[in-house]
């Protein structure tokens, strides 16, 4: 599919959520429809998906962890995909620099970092070193509530 500049505009009206295709037509002077055909096509070529998201900071007992992994391997993307399935794992990224993966995981009172990493991380074979990062106070920073 061809994301054209009228589907990244309403994608941009979609970034804080569902808005009624009414509003994004008028606001972009097109129809109803339109919108609602973009969008349908959109979800069906799997670039939109519509979620939840919470911001962590505000929920009490809950942490957004960044976890750096380097491996011994270079298998990148079946690690990544394993990775991605542990628990409370929101994404998981191939990146450049000093780690081979990035993962973004979200803990709570009842999952804990040290339970993360000896429960969880322990079972995948081949990983060299980890990195944790916990996430203080976000900005912009919306995760889906996976737990």
């Amino acid at each position: 599919m061809d994301v054209d500049d009228t589907n990244i505009e309403i994608l941009r009206h979609l970034k804080d959520g569902r808005k009624s295709y009414k509003l994004i037509a008028d606001e972009l002077s097109l129809t109803e429809n339109t919108i609602r055909s973009r969008v349908n096509k959109l979800i069906e070529e799997g670039i939109l998906k519509f979620s939840g998201t919470v911001q962590v900071d505000a929920l009490a007992g809950h942490n957004l962890l960044y976890l750096g992994v380097k491996l011994k391997t270079m298998d990148l993307e079946k690690k990544a995909l394993e990775f991605s399935k542990l628990r409370g794992v929101v994404s998981t990224g191939i990146v450049t620099g000093r780690y081979d993966l990035i993962l973004q995981v979200l803990l709570d009172h009842d999952y804990s970092l040290l339970e993360f990493i000896t429960g969880q991380v322990a079972k995948v074979e081949d990983v060299q070193t980890v990195e944790s990062f916990i996430v203080y106070k976000g900005y912009n920073l919306k995760v889906p509530y996976i737990l």
